[in-house]
C-alpha cells in the first residue's frame, strides 16, 4: 500500500514502474478477475481496480486501455483453460467426441481455483451488454471456431456452437443459479447424461 507521506503520481507511468511491467500487470488483472467477479461488469470501475491492486488509475489505462479492454484481458486470461477444448475434440475417435469435450469442460468448472473467473465472466455477460459482446467474440474466434475447424463435417460452426450451448446452459444450471438436483449431482452422472446429447450436436447426421 503507498505510503500517506508520499502519494501515487498520476500520469505517465515512471522509468521504474515500466520496468516492473509485468508483475503490475499481473497485479492489475488478478485484481480485476476479483472486482468483475463481486462487483459485475457494471459497478466495476477502473478507478476500483487501482485501488484494488495498489496503483493509480492512470497505469491500468497506460497497460490496458478502457474498462472494456481490461474485461477483455482479465478474460481472456481466465478463459485460457477452455481455449484447450479443440485438443480434447482432436484427441481421440469422433465417436466420443461429445464425452471428451463434455468431460473436459466440466473439469475446468469443477475446479474452484478455475471455476471463480469463469463465473465472473458469465455473471458480467449476462448483465452487461458490452461485457457480453467481448465474452462473444473471445468464444467465437478462440474457440468455437477452432471446434468446428475439427469436425471437418457440415455445418460444423451450428454444430460447435449448439454443443457449446448445451454445456453453457448446464454450467448455468448448475454453478451460476445452483438449481437442485443438478446444483448437487455427481459430476459423473451429469457426463453421462450430458454426453450423448453433446455427441449428436457434433457428428448426427
Amino acid at each position: 500500500m503507498t505510503d500517506a507521506a508520499t502519494p501515487r503520481r498520476r500520469g505517465r507511468p515512471s522509468r521504474t514502474e515500466t520496468e516492473a511491467a509485468p508483475a503490475t500487470r499481473d497485479r492489475i488483472l488478478d485484481a480485476a478477475r476479483e472486482e468483475f467477479s463481486e462487483r459485475g461488469y457494471e459497478k466495476t470501475s477502473v478507478r476500483g481496480i487501482a485501488k484494488a491492486a495498489g496503483v493509480d488509475s492512470a497505469l491500468v489505462h497506460h497497460y490496458f486501455g478502457t474498462k472494456e479492454q481490461v474485461f477483455e484481458a482479465a478474460i481472456e486470461g481466465a478463459f485460457a483453460p477452455a481455449l484447450a477444448a479443440p485438443t480434447a475434440v482432436e484427441d481421440g475417435p469422433l465417436d466420443t467426441v461429445g464425452e471428451r469435450l463434455t468431460r473436459f469442460l466440466l473439469g475446468i468448472w469443477e475446479n474452484p481455483t478455475t471455476r471463480t473467473p469463469l463465473l465472473a465472466i458469465v455473471r458480467s455477460a449476462v448483465n452487461n451488454e458490452t461485457a457480453a459482446a467481448v465474452f462473444r467474440r473471445l468464444v467465437a474466434a478462440q474457440l468455437l471456431r477452432r471446434i468446428a475447424g475439427r469436425l471437418d463435417l457440415p455445418d460444423a460452426e451450428l454444430r460447435a456452437e449448439l454443443a457449446a450451448a448445451q454445456l453453457v446452459g448446464v454450467a448455468m444450471l448448475r454453478y451460476v443459479i445452483k438449481v437442485e438436483p443438478l446444483a448437487s449431482a455427481d459430476v459423473e452422472r451429469i457426463v453421462e447424461r450430458v454426453a450423448p446429447v453433446v455427441q449428436g450436436h457434433l457428428t448426427a447426421p
